[in-house]
């Protein structure tokens, strides 16, 4: 039985293929489009998704779109009935889209389809899931657990913005929910605004600052914006918030209370926009534990699952694997709303049709989320041919000694292998890679290859075997999605003097053996490389490790600031020439700066949006 699953029209559109219970493929329409967080129909993505399975519309069982259009409009009416007379002016921005397209969205997805297949049987064969429960089932599904809890969290889906369910063999049952307008994902998104990064996409960079600053405000958003009980359940006071009713996150009278009107993009950061994405990270830690806490105290269970936005939040993912509430943990590694179309196919292959699951205990069901397109050795020479590269093919032990030696060498290393990764992580197969010992590597890839605040950190990829050795974390992370502390043997003490600094002035000390992936609070978001899921990526850090006794590298994705990750060799290529990555390791060619043409050399970041 053939599963198509479909994620659109509100964020991070995708389409994922599921084959009698197994995921043959996955992947974003913004690797296609070269649209960042593209929400547009997933054409692209479902061509891949057939084309991978080599089948057509027509040969697919059932399409699972990923949540229900007309409970999010009921949510719509009644939030702006309940809060009218404000905000007619954004209702009636709103009314007139959602009777165009998003309330009859059966119509416009089967007329999406007809280009497909204009003979689909839609009325028996199009199925549409909840949006938390496309959260649980793509949490659940593919876990390694036979039964576990689910904590699913986000902005919003029809009314739901946290939900815990039970997951047994095949089945998922939904016990309880937090429902709209009280939402941790909206609450980290009005901060997200309010120190000027963009919703739904910069939340990323509010975990990121955090560290720099102290936790000032944590108290008062306690005290003032959210009722938090003991088990985590909570209420959020919408008399400082816009997001009801408006065309913004927050109000003057949020921005009364937090001393000062919101950040805008092109503004400096100083120390109290660091304080306060600190305090809104203490915050969520906070609710997220005593979320896991209750949970486990009630269910008995120990093992736990997590997908929703929220889950995207490692350092809080990390605060809950220390808690030790639970043994075991698995997060979907795409868990904001892409992952909702694997979701949908793996719900409505459990949950309709019944269909089999089966769980050896050990590994998951993602395969290293290497799930997206893949080119042959042949296609990708003829592709960088056709682009101008010049190159040479070498075998793969010529080929992992030349990018291990680069890499020994304080060079950059685009790194374009395999499958395509699905989620927002790259993973190894489309990853820029650095030294992570090298004292200036964080802002050498930060300001000469991603074209980006300085700020940002970086992540080690460790090979598995050796992370013990490194990190406190004695389980696997092969989806970066934990953050843990450098071990304690590999840090280096601060002086009175950087012990005494502020906010970004932390930013170039050395705090360990491996500066380029510590953290300023010596922590790091890992990912832990195993043999049995990217071979060749393996090899190359064990080469590395030969090579310095260090048995990691910097990893980062392979884009500048605004792209999606590059899809194709030309995407890798065009990135390589117009960024300051030195050497690029593609299938198995293999390209250095200096050889190639300089005319095709070119600053192409005004092509996207700042992100």
């Amino acid at each position: 039985m053939r599963v198509l699953g479909i994620s659109a029209f509100y964020h991070d559109s995708a389409a994922a293929m599921i084959e009698d219970g197994r995921i043959a493929a996955a992947a974003q329409e913004e690797r296609f489009s070269r649209k960042k967080h593209d929400s547009r129909f997933p054409e692209n993505a479902i061509n891949f998704c057939l084309e991978h399975a080599g089948v057509g519309l027509g040969q697919v069982d059932y399409v699972a779109f990923y949540d229900k259009p007309f409970l999010k409009f009921e949510r719509l009416v009644e939030t702006y009935l309940a809060f009218a007379p404000r905000g007619f002016a954004s209702f009636r921005m709103a009314l007139p889209v959602w009777l165009r397209e998003k309330l009859f969205q059966k119509d416009l997805l089967r007329r999406e389809f007809a280009k497909f297949d204009k003979d689909f049987d839609w009325k028996n064969r199009l199925l549409f899931s909840e949006h938390h429960l496309s959260h649980a089932a793509s949490a659940f599904f593919p876990s390694p657990f036979e039964e576990a809890a689910v904590l699913t969290m986000d902005g919003v889906g029809e009314w739901a913005t946290t939900s815990l369910a039970i997951g047994e063999g095949n089945r998922l049952r939904v016990l309880r929910e937090i429902h709209f307008p009280h939402s941790l994902g909206l609450l980290y998104s009005a901060f997200t605004s309010y120190t000027g990064f963009r919703v739904n996409s910069g939340e990323y960079k509010v975990m990121g600052l955090a560290p720099y600053g102290e936790p000032r405000y944590a108290e008062l958003i306690l005290d003032t914006l959210m009722d938090l009980k003991d088990d985590g359940t909570f209420r959020l006071d919408q008399s400082y918030f816009e997001y009801c009713t408006g065309l913004a996150m927050t109000n003057k009278k949020f921005h009364a209370l937090f001393g000062g009107p919101p950040r805008h993009a092109d503004d400096p950061l100083t120390q109290r926009h660091m304080d306060l994405a600190a305090s809104v990270q203490k915050v969520t830690e906070e609710v997220v534990l005593r979320l896991t806490r209750s949970i486990a105290r009630d269910t008995g269970l120990k093992n736990l699952c997590l997908a929703g936005g929220v889950a995207l939040n490692c350092v809080a993912n990390g605060h809950v694997l220390r808690d030790g509430s639970f043994e075991n943990i698995w997060i979907q590694p795409a868990a904001g709303d892409a992952g909702g179309a694997l979701g949908a196919a793996l719900a409505a292959y459990h949950l309709y049709k019944g269909g089999e699951r089966k769980t050896d205990g050990a590994g998951d069901a993602m395969q290293g989320a290497y799930l997206g397109p893949e080119l042959s050795a042949a296609e990708i020479e003829s592709r960088l041919a056709k682009a101008g590269a010049r190159f040479s093919v070498l075998d793969e032990t010529a080929l992992i000694e030349a990018a291990a030696g680069a890499l020994a060498e304080g060079k950059a290393v685009g790194w374009f292998q395999g499958r395509m990764e699905f989620g927002p992580r790259a993973l190894g197969g489309r990853s820029v890679l650095g030294d992570p010992r090298s004292k200036t590597m964080q802002k050498t890839l930060n300001l000469k290859v991603k074209y980006r605040e300085s700020f940002r950190p970086f992540a080690p990829s460790v090979l598995a075997e050796d992370a013990a050795e490194w990190f406190q974390l004695n389980d696997a992370s092969p989806y970066m999605m934990l953050v843990a502390g450098v071990a304690e043997n590999r840090r280096r003490a601060m002086t009175e003097d950087e012990e005494a600094l502020f906010g970004i002035d932390k930013l170039n000390v050395v705090r360990s053996q491996i500066p380029a992936v510590t953290h300023v609070d010596y922590s790091a978001r890992i990912q832990t490389v195993h043999k049995e899921t990217n071979p060749r990526y393996h090899a190359l850090i064990s080469r590395f490790k030969e090579l310095t006794g260090c048995p990691m590298v910097v990893n980062t994705s392979f884009n500048v600031r605004g792209e999606p990750i590059v899809c194709t060799p030309e995407d890798a290529f065009r990135c390589f020439m117009g960024t300051e990555i030195d050497l690029l390791v593609a299938g198995d060619c293999v390209l250095d700066k200096e050889s190639q043409d300089p005319a095709l050399k070119r600053d192409y970041r005004d092509d996207f949006d700042p992100d």
